[in-house]
């Protein structure tokens, strides 16, 4: 069995370099683009200095499982997670280092981001808590009185956030995610986000795990919506 690795940044020969985020670098292939997972490990918008060794090959399995799975719920923008074929479809990644990358790399569809955060919860927790102790509601649903903190929600309850570049997300109501991404998309987007969410809680609770909430984010790929980022890891989701 191989020992764990980290990995806190990439430079991949012959490819531009898209962007670095908190955890995933992106590359830019024209009409696609290929996602490489490190091991950064990022709490409060801040990325720590002291990786997780394997986290970014965790992360890429996990979203390949899933979206091949929730596939028949809504398209997404997977290509391949499998280092033999990427490499194959992508000539500049001839002779990288195989013990480094396999796992990590991820080749999807490019898209248009809807600049949003689509959160589902089937638990009171995290800020969703943190809302309802001061108001009552989250997101601008009412909730009822006296739910205690991880309390089981009735029904999952759909709450969007804005996508931050700097700073931290904002919780936000329908209304707002409908200026923001536009009335049909914003529909589109809540019925998708519950759909994915009660497949993926269902799976996980006849595997003895609770999926408290999650966040997913879309785009537009030729007109359509699709499901992108990341899909119920550790990092977009609470499960317990």
């Amino acid at each position: 069995m191989n020992e764990p690795t980290t990995m806190m940044e990439t430079a991949l020969p012959g490819l531009k370099l898209a962007a670095r985020g908190k955890v995933r670098d992106l590359y830019d292939l024209g009409d696609r683009l290929l996602i490489a997972a490190t091991d950064r490990l990022s709490a409060f918008d801040v990325v720590l200095p002291t990786p997780i060794p394997d986290k970014g090959r965790v992360l890429t399995q996990t979203s390949a499982f899933w979206f091949r799975k929730t596939a028949h719920l809504i398209p997404n923008h997977l290509l391949s997670a499998d280092f033999d074929e990427i490499a194959r479809l992508v000539p500049e990644l001839k002779g990288l280092d195989r013990p480094a990358f396999e796992g990590r790399l991820m080749l999807v569809k490019k898209a248009r981001r809807l600049d949003a955060e689509c959160v589902v919860r089937g638990y009171l927790a995290g800020s969703g808590w943190k809302e309802y102790r001061k108001t009552g509601a989250v997101c601008g649903r009412r909730l009822p009185a006296g739910l205690p903190e991880a309390a089981r929600l009735p029904e999952p309850i759909f709450t969007p956030s804005t996508k931050a570049e700097k700073g931290h997300d904002e919780n936000i109501d329908r209304e707002r995610l409908a200026a923001l991404v536009g009335r049909d998309a914003a529909a589109e987007v809540e019925r998708a986000s519950l759909a994915l969410y009660r497949f993926a809680a269902e799976h996980a609770q006849a595997r003895g795990l609770i999926l408290a909430d999650t966040k997913f984010e879309f785009g537009l790929e030729g007109g359509r919506l699709i499901l992108i980022d990341e899909a119920l890891t550790p990092d977009s989701s609470r499960f317990w």
